[in-house]
């Protein structure tokens, strides 16, 4: 009988000289049980009271019983019951020799070892499907956001995002719109993991069903909050999301930014302009408070910087947050660079001030 630790139970895996069925069980605290009373106890107990004789209530057919605990210590650990050896209906003398009681204990440490061993390799190999499955849903994720390319001939723009585990909450997306006019949204799910994956996923499909069809940044932030208000209300999430508008004829920027605070636009000389929230994030207010933000744009200078509370937040081993300074200071050092080198040289900066993030980090920079 091995111990089964998933269902709290000594479960029989193996007999012989009588048939059993293979879901037979006996729980650890059965006070009739003999071998329960062994791996409680673990120790051996041989011919003890209540092991019937022949034709007794147990259906024996002779009076000789022993039942030997399975003990497995692996190195540098305790050593722990795994389960127990019963042997009964001994042919000839009734009684088990000391011999007999020192073979069966050998013979079961080498099955505590066997047992462990095995037990191993499944789980070894329930770990290798994992990360092969974790790996298989990071790359999902990370398809589900589109090329900068999509933007070529109308913009320059760069965006990475790295999650803090294999999936996490942060998107960007982007949409054309002809005549040179295209669409920027960033955003920040609040929490990361498997949920917020989820919710991420919702967001670019809503966000992109929306985008088409609208006409200003505010009125896409109010339909996608009508499409998913009931998912973040399940899940006790909210998101932050910033979406803009670029328009090269008009040389403006129209924006909406519900509660996202890490936007700012970067001019060819002098400081950052931050590009202030407008609303609320989303699922922490009703609909209808989402203000429309426009101002004037540099085509052709000025850079469009979007990140997450993840890169800003990331912190070294002293504690020490890399902070919006560090990272408006790298931009501003940078701006006259192609986005792409500007993104790059500032990822691998913050990847080496904090190694382990605990939060996403995301970086997109555009120049139109």
């Amino acid at each position: 009988m091995v111990y089964d630790e998933a269902l709290g139970r000594l479960r029989v895996v193996a007999t012989r000289g009588f048939p059993s069925p293979t879901d037979a069980y006996v729980l650890p605290s059965n006070p009739d049980s003999v071998a329960a009373r062994a791996w409680r106890e673990r120790r051996l107990i041989e011919n003890p009271a209540g092991a019937d004789g022949r034709g007794g209530p147990r259906g024996y057919q002779g009076g000789a019983y022993l039942s030997v605990p399975i003990i497995y210590a692996a190195p540098g650990s305790a050593s722990r019951c795994v389960g127990v050896i019963n042997l009964t209906d001994r042919l000839g003398a009734d009684a088990f020799e000391p011999g007999h009681r020192k073979l069966v204990t050998a013979v079961a440490n080498q099955v505590g070892a066997a047992i462990e061993n095995a037990r191993l390799v499944v789980r070894d190999l329930q770990q290798q499907r994992l990360r092969r499955e974790l790996e298989l849903a990071h790359d999902l994720q990370l398809k589900l956001m589109p090329s900068p390319a999509v933007l070529g001939g109308d913009a320059e723009v760069a965006a990475r995002c790295v999650p803090a585990e294999s999936v996490g909450g942060d998107f960007y997306t982007f949409n054309r719109f002809g005549r040179g006019r295209v669409g920027v949204m960033l955003g920040d799910v609040s929490s990361h993991g498997f949920g917020a994956a989820l919710v991420m996923a919702m967001v670019i499909a809503a966000a992109g069903i929306h985008a088409a069809g609208s006409a200003t940044p505010d009125e896409t932030l109010e339909l996608l909050l009508d499409s998913i208000e009931g998912d973040l209300a399940s899940t006790e999430m909210f998101l932050t999301v910033f979406y803009g508008v670029l328009d090269p004829r008009a040389e403006q920027l129209s924006y909406a930014s519900a509660g996202h605070p890490h936007a700012w636009r970067i001019p060819p000389t002098g400081v950052p302009e931050r590009l202030e929230a407008t609303a609320p994030p989303l699922g922490l207010a009703a609909r209808g408070n989402i203000e429309l933000c426009q101002v004037p744009w540099r085509m052709h200078e000025d850079l469009l910087c979007l990140c997450t509370d993840g890169l800003i937040d990331a912190r070294d081993a002293d504690g020490e947050a890399f902070g919006e300074a560090r990272l408006l200071e790298g931009v501003i050092a940078r701006r006259h660079l192609p986005p792409e080198e500007i993104v790059a040289a500032l990822i691998a900066e913050v990847r080496t001030f904090a190694p382990r993030p605990a939060d996403d980090i995301t970086l997109l920079i555009l120049r139109i």
